[in-house]
């Protein structure tokens, strides 16, 4: 297995935790920071800070108050609002941190479109999934709904860094049944003409 390969899991990983950071934007973090702590994972160069233990306990502090923040059904809706930029950066960070082996055009477009665009098109499912759940239960359902991203937050993380390729299947698969169902709810069904 060449280099190219490598490139490519390289990449997988970085999308899938870039992915992971729409649904909870500082588990996947943390996971990195873990996995890079540990050594089992390296890091590119000026993204060695992710798997000092100061950065360890920051992600940890970060993704516990966020993780308690979720549980509050107004805040939730409130935390839309600040997540959906911050995962778009978190996963941008996160590609960038794994990304390797590619020339600086194809590598900086992997970080900006891989990284960020699968950020955000997680977390605009997430948004769609808590608007339809807010309709449904007046918010009283939104709680359940946030156990269960946190459950694929911590699955796409773990994906990422141990299955990479299945991860990024997982979380397109994900999100095209929430994006087919709330959009359904939200936007009704088409008469046929």
């Amino acid at each position: 297995m060449g280099s190219g390969f490598e490139a490519l899991v390289s990449v997988a990983v970085g999308v899938a935790l870039a992915a992971a950071c729409g649904f909870r934007v500082f588990v996947p973090l943390l996971a990195l920071s873990a996995a890079a702590y540990s050594g089992h994972l390296g890091l590119q160069a000026g993204f060695e800070w992710m798997g000092s233990g100061a950065a360890l306990l920051a992600f940890a502090v970060a993704t516990a108050v966020e993780i308690a923040a979720y549980k509050i059904p107004w805040l939730d809706n409130a935390l839309d609002t600040l997540a959906t930029p911050a995962a778009l950066v978190a996963g941008m960070v996160a590609a960038a941190s794994v990304v390797a082996d590619l020339p600086p055009l194809v590598r900086w477009a992997v970080i900006l479109v891989g990284g960020g665009g699968a950020a955000g098109v997680v977390q605009g499912a997430t948004v769609l999934a808590r608007l339809k759940s807010t309709a449904l239960t007046g918010g009283l359902g939104n709680p359940i709904l946030a156990l269960a991203e946190l459950a694929l937050a911590v699955i796409t993380s773990a994906l990422a860094l141990l299955a990479p390729i299945l991860a990024v299947l997982i979380v397109t698969v994900v999100c095209v049944f929430i994006f087919v169902r709330a959009g359904r709810f939200l936007f009704g069904r088409r008469p046929a003409s």
